[in-house]
C-alpha cells in the first residue's frame, strides 16, 4: 500500500510538473508562430498596397476584386526609365537641364514598357499568388469604398485583410480567443489589415 501511494505520489508530482511546463511553453510556441506567419502576411499585404497604389494610378480606382488586381499585373504594361549619367555640379550652374543634356548626348533616359508585374516586383514574381494568405489556400478579403475628407473630397480606398481566426485556426484556440477578445475590447481589427474601409488613413497597415 505505501508503495503504492508512492508510485501515485511520484506520477502526481511529474504530472504537475509537466503542466506547469505546457503553460509556460505553450503560449511561446503560440507567439513564435503567430510572428512567424504574420511577418509572410505582412510581407503580402504590403505587395496587394504595392499593387493597388499602382492600379489606381493607371485607373484612378482601385481594383475591386483579386481577378482584376492579377489581370493589371500580368497584362498591362508600365513605363520602366532608365537612367544613365547625371548632371555634375558645374553644368547645373551653368543652367543646363536634364532634357538639354540628354538630347547632347551627355546622359542617357530611356523609358521601355514592362508588364506590371515585371515592373513592380520582379520577372519571377506569381501574381496569382498574391491574393493568397501564404501557406493556405485561404483568400484575403479585398473591398473598396468612396470616402468623404474633412474637406469635403471624396477619396477612394481599399481594404485587404485576414482575421486571427482564419489564419491562426489550427493553432491553441483559446489563446487566439484571447486575441480576438482583446482587439474587440480596444476597438481594433481582429487580425491583420492594409488600408480602411472607414477611414482615410493613406494605405496603411495596422500593424505599423
Amino acid at each position: 500500500m505505501k508503495v503504492t501511494l508512492q508510485i501515485l505520489l511520484i506520477a502526481t508530482v511529474l504530472l504537475l510538473a509537466y503542466m506547469c511546463y505546457r503553460s509556460i511553453r505553450t503560449p511561446l510556441e503560440f507567439d513564435a508562430e503567430k510572428e512567424k506567419r504574420e511577418d509572410a502576411i505582412i510581407a503580402r499585404l504590403i505587395d496587394i498596397r504595392k499593387a493597388q497604389i499602382e492600379y489606381k494610378n493607371v485607373y484612378k480606382e482601385h481594383a475591386g476584386s483579386f481577378d482584376d488586381l492579377v489581370k493589371f499585373l500580368n497584362e498591362k504594361e508600365l513605363p520602366f526609365l532608365i537612367k544613365e549619367g547625371v548632371l555634375t555640379d558645374e553644368q547645373l550652374e551653368k543652367g543646363l537641364t536634364e532634357q538639354e543634356a540628354v538630347k547632347k548626348g551627355l546622359i542617357r533616359r530611356d523609358t521601355f514598357w514592362m508588364l506590371a508585374k515585371d515592373t513592380l516586383f520582379g520577372k519571377e514574381y506569381a501574381a496569382n499568388e498574391i491574393r493568397y494568405v501564404p501557406g493556405t489556400q485561404l483568400q484575403f478579403d479585398l473591398d473598396t469604398a468612396t470616402l468623404t475628407s474633412g474637406s469635403g473630397y471624396s477619396i477612394k480606398v481599399f481594404e485587404a485583410s485576414v482575421k486571427y481566426d482564419e489564419y491562426l485556426s489550427d493553432l491553441n484556440r483559446q489563446l487566439m480567443l484571447n486575441l480576438d477578445d482583446k482587439a474587440g475590447k480596444q476597438g481594433k481589427f481582429a487580425g491583420l489589415r492594409v488600408g480602411s474601409l472607414t477611414e482615410i488613413n493613406n494605405n496603411a497597415g495596422n500593424w505599423e
